[in-house]
């Protein structure tokens, strides 16, 4: 996936989790954070953002803050785009050889999931998840309590008890992660519910991102430690 008019600023401070000051060679600028999660790692004063100037008539914000430099290490932190990167590389045919049908948004029973799919006689659901949080190499998720997360994961485990594939797809939004892990410190009830899912039947799947700053490609997988 790729971005427009991509402009390079400073971060300042974050009033609230939508809103972001930032520095531009034109001056200071309110801009709308595509990331309603902490990220207190990332968005530290002084630091490297890249910003989407938007398009849409009306709108209050003349950009949108889709990355940032963290040390030598670019990271996307558009919440939007793990479901847009995973769409695009599994059109390619790169998560099932063969795929008929991948349906966006799909409800099934009473749970929506981020994908259901079809391919060579079976059929499943996909429930996407970004990650932007990064330790000494690692990347961990989630980085803020989530309930609905361990909600998404229990209804992956009914869908295998149901007959259905399920896979809980992590993109890591950054490149040349040393593993992927969850995040027991934050919310342990969120790594229980991946644990009891992998032994169920559930696919547990980390693939890193190739980033620039006017675009994003799921790159590579990264190996996943429970």
């Amino acid at each position: 996936m790729r971005y427009q008019n991509i402009t390079k600023a400073r971060f300042l401070q974050r009033p609230n989790r939508f809103i972001a000051l930032v520095e531009t060679e034109a001056g200071e600028e309110r801009v709308h954070v595509k990331n309603t999660g902490r990220c207190r790692e990332l968005l530290v004063p002084g630091a490297a953002v890249y910003l989407e100037e938007g398009d849409r008539p009306g709108r209050k914000t003349r950009y949108d803050l889709v990355a940032v430099e963290k040390g030598e290490r670019l990271i996307n932190m558009d919440a939007q785009a793990p479901n847009r990167v995973f769409r695009e590389w599994a059109e390619e045919g790169r998560f099932r050889p063969g795929l008929a049908l991948l349906r966006p948004e799909t409800t099934w029973g009473s749970s929506r999931f981020d994908f259901y799919w079809e391919a060579g006689g079976e059929r499943g659901f996909v429930e996407v998840k970004g990650v932007t949080l990064e330790e000494d190499g690692a990347v961990y998720f989630p980085d803020a309590p989530t309930e609905r997360g361990v909600k998404h994961v229990e209804e992956l485990i009914r869908c295998r008890e149901a007959g259905l594939q399920a896979c809980l797809f992590l993109v890591v939004q950054m490149e040349g992660a040393a593993f992927w892990a969850p995040n027991d410190r934050t919310h342990p009830a969120f790594g229980a519910a991946v644990r009891e899912a992998a032994a169920q039947g559930v696919e547990i799947q980390a693939w890193d991102c190739r980033v620039a700053p006017d675009s994003l490609e799921i790159r590579a997988p990264v190996p996943v430690r429970l």
